[in-house]
């Protein structure tokens, strides 16, 4: 059997970023094992409108390579958009062009297996050994000195909505169900970020062709907008992901608690376009909808006979019960990432921390000798923020394909920050001497 010196699990951006950059390495092979028949990127939130929320050179390769053929420039060039792009000036592609764009790469690219779900992984002694399940029910193994984990995230549901019956969707599959949903009396959406905004906006502008009432509540005090300032978008950096990774496990906790309105609110663009469209349309009479904030879902049942959902809601600056009524629900609750079922193949070779979670070391491996399994975007509490940022994927591959081949392939950036999130080394008080 063929050892590859590494094998790939799940293929989203950031592992395709990784298939792109490592091709062509020389002495460097690799395979890529993905469950899904072709490349997918959240087909359920892929609105018409909706581009992405970082400029076009986060892409999967420029970051690290600007010269690479898999850019996102040279997709647009090799099918005659390049001049619309540019004409069209704008940073910010659409979202199905971004998916467009992955699936372009992924046609390409060396080493990428789909249709093989990972059922096992164990390890021989010297290497890990992968057995796959295609979709006619046969196997296949696979052998590889090192693991890459790039599983992703799976939609979040709170433990308030957790095992509802009845059509409640979670955004993920929102345009799957959209029909279904419109045809209901009365929606409601749940959540807080950029999801939670784009299923309003959509569902708002269809609300006089379809009659339906139509809420938005989300437990946040107001609908916050994303900050992207320019020195709020250094902690995107390498320096401030050393600095929050030496943090103490709590602190890291803390901050990200905090930090969520830095890249989990709205984009500024969608919050005024959803006052524009509200505005709008009741120049011409009554619209049908409420916006709540505060506003938290604290347990919910579904009555079959009535078709409708009883929501118990809680003003959380008031501390007073509210209830509402919907027939349709959305949950736009996010992402967890969660350990893969095969893991338990492994599990005496990875670290966990007190919750868990992978203990991922600065160079994003999870093995005790920190050399042989890597994970991506599965690091949000351990790195930041940088975790699910599309446009710092490059630089965390330049980081595993520099240990994966012992040399620095791609120039990983140390500094780029104007601000230093430490203590100085120059400022630093020194101990006060012993007095005499």
């Amino acid at each position: 059997m063929e050892t590859y010196d590494f094998a790939a699990i799940g293929l989203g951006p950031f592992n395709l970023g990784l298939a792109c950059l490592a091709e062509p390495v020389d002495g460097l092979d690799g395979v890529f094992l993905e469950s899904r028949e072709e490349f997918s990127w959240h087909p359920g939130m892929m609105l018409q409108d909706a581009t992405l929320q970082v400029p076009f050179m986060a892409d999967l390769v420029t970051m690290a390579d600007p010269t690479s053929r898999y850019s996102f420039l040279n997709y647009l060039k090799q099918t005659g958009r390049l001049y619309p792009f540019y004409i069209r000036e704008s940073f910010y592609p659409l979202r199905a062009e971004y998916d467009a764009y992955c699936r372009w790469a992924a046609a390409q690219v060396d080493g990428v297996r789909f249709g093989r779900h990972v059922d096992r992984v164990e390890h021989d002694g010297e290497a890990y050994v992968l057995t796959t399940r295609l979709r006619s029910g046969a196997t296949e193994t696979y052998r590889a000195r090192r693991l890459v984990l790039g599983t992703g995230t799976t939609p979040h549901v709170p433990s308030a909505a957790s095992g509802l019956d009845g059509p409640v969707i979670h955004s993920a599959d929102y345009l799957t169900r959209k029909a279904a949903l419109q045809a209901q009396r009365s929606i409601t959406v749940i959540g807080s970020g950029q999801s939670a905004a784009e299923v309003y906006l959509d569902l708002l502008e269809d609300i006089d062709a379809h009659d339906y009432e139509l809420v938005w509540a989300t437990r946040s005090p107001r609908f916050f907008p994303m900050e992207y300032t320019k020195l709020t978008l250094e902690m995107t950096s390498p320096e401030y992901t050393r600095h929050f990774h030496g943090l103490p496990a709590a602190t890291r906790d803390e901050l990200l608690r905090e930090q969520r309105s830095l890249y989990k609110g709205i984009s500024r663009d969608l919050v005024d376009a959803i006052f524009d469209t509200l505005y709008r349309k009741r120049v011409h009479g009554d619209v049908p909808t409420r916006l709540l904030t505060n506003t938290e879902l604290t347990d919910a049942s579904w009555d079959a006979a009535s078709g409708c959902y009883s929501l118990a809601m809680r003003h959380t600056e008031l501390d007073e019960p509210l209830d509402l009524q919907t027939e349709g629900l959305v949950l736009a609750t996010g992402y967890r990432s969660q350990l893969p079922a095969f893991v338990a193949g492994i599990a005496g070779r990875i670290r966990l921390d007190a919750r868990g979670r992978y203990d991922v070391a600065a160079d994003y491996t999870i093995d005790h000798d920190d050399q042989e399994v890597y994970v991506q975007n599965a690091e949000e509490h351990t790195h930041g923020l940088i975790a699910p940022d599309l446009g710092m994927g490059a630089y965390r591959n330049s980081i595993i394909i520099r240990g994966l081949c012992g040399r620095e392939v791609y120039p990983v950036e140390q500094r780029i920050a104007f601000q230093e999130f430490g203590v100085p080394a120059d400022l630093a008080r020194r101990p006060a001497e012993v007095s005499r």
